[in-house]
Order: C-alpha cells, then structure tokens, then sequence
C-alpha cells in the first residue's frame, strides 16, 4: 500500500466516530504527570485493560481545535495517526489513540524509561563521547519521517528522550504534518526552532526539520543556542537577520571541523544547509567524538 493509499485509508477508516472513546479515570490510574506541553498534559499511567505502566497523553481540546483551524479545509491525520506510521526504534512507539468521554484527543503510548535531552545538556550530564552517536540516531529518525511521508516540525532538545542503554526517542508529533504541497504552502509560524523561511512564510520542505536538529546539534555540542534566548518574535528576526554565533564563542575547545558543522547546519539560506537527514548524519559522522 502506497504512502496516499494509506493516507485514504487513515481519513476514511480512522474517522472519529470509528476511532475508540474511553474514560480516563476509569480506564487509567494516573501514577504521576510526565510533562506538560503546549496543548497537552502527559502522565504516567497504569493501564488497568492490560495491566501496563505506559504514557498516556491528553490533548487540550480547545488549544488543539485552534491549532486544527490553521489548516482550513486541509484534514491533517491526528497525532496518534501520524505516530502509528512512524513504527522505528528511534520513533516513540503507540499503543492506541482515540478520544476521550469529554472529547479530548488521546494517545497511549510506550513509557521511556530515561531522561529527555535537555535535561542533559542542561546539566552537562553523560553526553561526554556520546554527543554524535545521540545526534546520528536522531538523524535516523528524522530520515525514516521523511521517507514516510511526515515532517515533525518542533525537533529540539525537549523533545529527545534518550534511554537508559542509550537509545534515542524522537517525541511529540503534535506539530507533524504530511508532507505534500498542500501542507507546506506559507502559513502559520510554529515550532521551537522555526527555520527563517518558515518565519518569512514562505513555502517550506524538509528542511526545516534539518534546521530545527541543527539549532539541536549546536546545543548539544556547546551547552547553548546560536542566538540569543529573547521573546519569540525578537528570536524570530533574529533567526531572519543575523547569522548565528560561532560555537567556539562558547566552547573554544570545539574543533574546526564541528565547528563549520555546526555553522552549516544552521544556515539561514536552506540551500546553504545539510539538504537530506542522510546528509546530515554522514556529516556527524565524520566528525571526532567528544
């Protein structure tokens, strides 16, 4: 089955009067809050159907309605759809999705046992010789998105899980799109790392995944961004208007050859940057481990 052919399928199949609708409290019991996104709230939760400690995440129903808006008459799958396309070990794998009794978006998924990338970089904890194996992995995932047809759209730091044997998790579809021409023609401004041709709106590809994991790789390299951290629109324009900082700027102990690594992967002209994620992680790995 082709890639349209399972789209077809995903809307006329997986329509919200087909898809499951539970009760939360009945089904779960709600051990502890995992995190809080923009349009969420995650737990961990023991599924009492199967008797499973997984994560379970509940969409805000109004934000998410606002954020559905933004793409007119186009149907973008839901998120627990995307995330059941995307079956790869560097993916965060789902168990189900559906609504809740009070209408809410819904998706059970495995719980990662582990930490999320920033809190590593953050605290400068166990990256050490590890930072290009972490960020080749992350690159795989990104690969297997794109060849499945899926831009993510908020690659950062936040949302990297990373095991405790090492494993990279890419995290929170809640911003993917299919990738097809309809979706990417100039609109809304979205993401953590947002690529300057996604802010100038104009219309956008791949690449702004490559941008956003080259904002990350720079972070993970140096323990800080490439521009300065400032209210939203303010770090906007300067995505737009100003390259980013040499990464020696912070850690002069960074070699030349990561250092024009970095400089590339975040430049402002996309033509200028890595141009596939396969690129990218060829890239990574010809850089010395540090």
């Amino acid at each position: 089955m082709g890639f349209l052919d399972t789209l077809k399928k995903m809307f006329a199949g997986k329509g919200k009067s087909n898809l499951p609708r539970i009760n939360v409290e009945k089904r779960f019991e709600l051990i502890g809050r995992t995190g809080q996104g923009s349009m969420s709230k995650v737990w961990r939760a023991r599924d009492r159907n199967v008797s499973r400690t997984v994560c379970l995440k509940v969409l805000d129903k109004e934000k998410t309605r606002k954020f559905e808006a933004r793409f007119g008459a186009l149907k973008r799958p839901l998120e627990g759809a995307i995330c059941t396309t995307l079956k790869h070990k560097n993916t965060v794998h789902v168990y189900e999705y559906g609504y809740t009794t009070a209408d809410e978006q819904y998706i059970v998924m495995e719980l990662i046992e582990g930490v999320g990338l920033n809190f590593m970089v953050e605290n400068n904890k166990d990256l050490a010789g590890r930072r290009v194996d972490f960020l080749v992995q992350l690159a795989d995932a990104v690969e297997f998105c794109h060849k499945s047809g899926y831009l993510h759209r908020d690659i950062c730091c936040r949302n990297i899980m990373v095991t405790n044997d090492g494993k990279v998790k890419l995290i929170d579809f809640g911003l993917a799109i299919p990738y097809r021409p309809e979706f990417c023609r100039p609109g809304n401004r979205t993401g953590t790392h947002p690529a300057p041709e996604l802010i100038k709106r104009t219309t956008t590809d791949h690449r702004v995944d490559l941008f956003a994991m080259g904002v990350t790789a720079y972070e993970v390299f140096t323990g800080a961004l490439p521009w300065e951290k400032s209210e939203s629109m303010q770090r906007m324009m300067s995505y737009m208007n100003s390259a980013g900082r040499d990464p020696r700027d912070f850690k002069p102990d960074v070699d030349d050859k990561t250092a024009e690594f970095l400089i590339k992967a975040i430049e402002r002209d996309p033509r200028d940057r890595y141009q596939s994620a396969a690129e990218f992680r060829e890239a990574l790995k010809a850089l010395p481990e540090q």
